[in-house]
């Protein structure tokens, strides 16, 4: 479909055909997706598969978990114009540093500028950071610390210098190129389960001299990706930031959504992040962290709000959801039932806004995978599928694309799929 489009088959050239495209893993060393290791972004082949299934590229291609712009981007190669939402404001910031048109030589100055400057900054880090994780900075709590004093000084001085900048493009490729080495300065390593300490970290040491040597670094890859692939087929773009629940009928009207919802795992993906929302200064105070943190779906039970008490309309999941209650006591913690519930409620609203505002010609396609809790299944496609129906879409298939590991409470096994729905308007 692309073949016969040189950038876009420059862009592609580094993109490995060894592994599942939903994994991001065949396109880490891609331009753009090298930014920033975003370990649940599928590949941009993923994108261009579903363009196969529809049997044509669409016209405008909706994202409501826009993650690290991975659907966006392809979409802008491949001519269609995107729309994505993010709530998540340091992944909406990478995902327009990626879409945007830039100033080149601008950007350069501002980062030359920041380089030569930040060391003036004289930073208060017990002030900068006391809404914060209390272990985030050296003394941390019982000498467990992800951050190392003078570290930790050298990114808030490099913080502050961007924060100073005139343009607001150049600060947002900026904290791009500093957000993406804050992991490798930090004593914390982080996957798809959360942060946990490096082994003997306290043996490992990372200078203030680290920080400016992998920052530059970075923004030389950024750089270098801009000047490259200035001309992509589209710049057009939409982006909104915020609750996917309340966003997506702002959007207006698309023919094609592609996209890959948070599981019912129970993984709070801005805990994820934390790091980068922290030191970046897009968190500031637990109030704003909590706020963030509701703003994402029911998937999770780690921050307090309000949860379903009553299944909706599908069968499967009241079964689901009676099966659940049934054991409660061997569950690790008694409100999963109940957030299992609310993550499919979640769902539906955002199904029933993409219902309202698809095409008549249009395709939808979810890649979404199974959680367990207690030897309970929860098949999220059927699920979906049965609630997609209910809303007016017409199921065109539902296959398996990967298999995942089930937790460490559940024996660490392959024995979940992530499969790919794909829904049409009902005739």
């Amino acid at each position: 479909m692309l073949g016969d489009s040189p950038r876009f088959d420059r862009w592609m050239a580094h993109h490995r055909t060894d592994t599942p495209t939903s994994s991001n893993q065949p396109a880490l060393e891609l331009p753009f997706q090298r930014w920033f290791k975003f370990k649940e972004a599928f590949s941009p082949r993923f994108i261009l598969d579903c363009f196969d299934l529809m049997g044509r590229a669409p016209r405008r291609c909706l994202d409501p978990f826009g993650g690290s712009g991975t659907t966006a981007l392809t979409c802008q190669f491949a001519d269609v114009q995107p729309a994505t939402i993010e709530v998540n404001p340091f992944l909406a910031d990478l995902i327009e540093a990626k879409l945007s048109s830039h100033n080149i030589e601008r950007l350069q100055r501002d980062f030359l500028s920041v380089c030569q400057n930040h060391s003036r900054r004289k930073p208060n880090l017990r002030k900068l950071f006391a809404g914060g994780p209390a272990t985030l900075v050296e003394p941390g709590v019982k000498g467990r610390w992800i951050y190392n004093r003078e570290v930790a000084q050298t990114i808030a001085q490099i913080r502050l210098s961007i924060d100073e900048l005139a343009h607001a493009d150049s600060r947002r490729v900026l904290r791009v190129a500093l957000g993406s080495v804050l992991v490798e300065l930090s004593n914390a390593v982080v996957n798809g389960k959360g942060r946990r300490y490096r082994s003997n970290w306290q043996l490992r040491p990372v200078k203030r001299a680290d920080v400016l040597t992998k920052f530059s670094a970075s923004f030389s890859a950024i750089f270098e990706d801009l000047c490259l692939y200035a001309d992509r087929n589209c710049r057009e773009f939409q982006l909104l930031r915020g609750d996917s629940r309340l966003l997506v009928g702002k959007i207006g009207k698309f023919d094609a959504a592609i996209f890959s919802p948070p599981y019912p795992n129970s993984f709070d993906y801005t805990d994820i992040y934390n790091l980068e929302l922290w030191m970046l200064g897009y968190l500031d105070t637990k109030s704003s962290n909590q706020s963030l943190r509701r703003s994402t779906l029911r998937s999770h039970v780690q921050v307090s709000r309000p949860l379903e008490a009553k299944p909706i309309a599908s069968t499967r999941l009241r079964r689901l959801y009676a099966e659940l209650s049934a054991i409660r006591g061997e569950l690790w913690d008694d409100r999963l039932p109940e957030m299992v519930i609310s993550y499919f409620e979640d769902m539906r609203l955002i199904l029933a806004d993409i219902h309202a505002s698809l095409e008549s010609d249009g395709r939808v396609f979810m890649a979404v995978g199974n959680s367990q809790y207690a030897g309970v299944r929860i098949d999220v496609p059927k699920i979906l599928a049965d609630i997609s129906e209910n809303l007016g879409f017409e199921v065109i298939s539902s296959h398996a694309i990967r298999s995942m590991r089930t937790s460490a409470q559940q024996g660490g096994e392959h024995d979940l799929a992530e499969s790919l729905v794909v829904l049409a308007p009902a005739r």
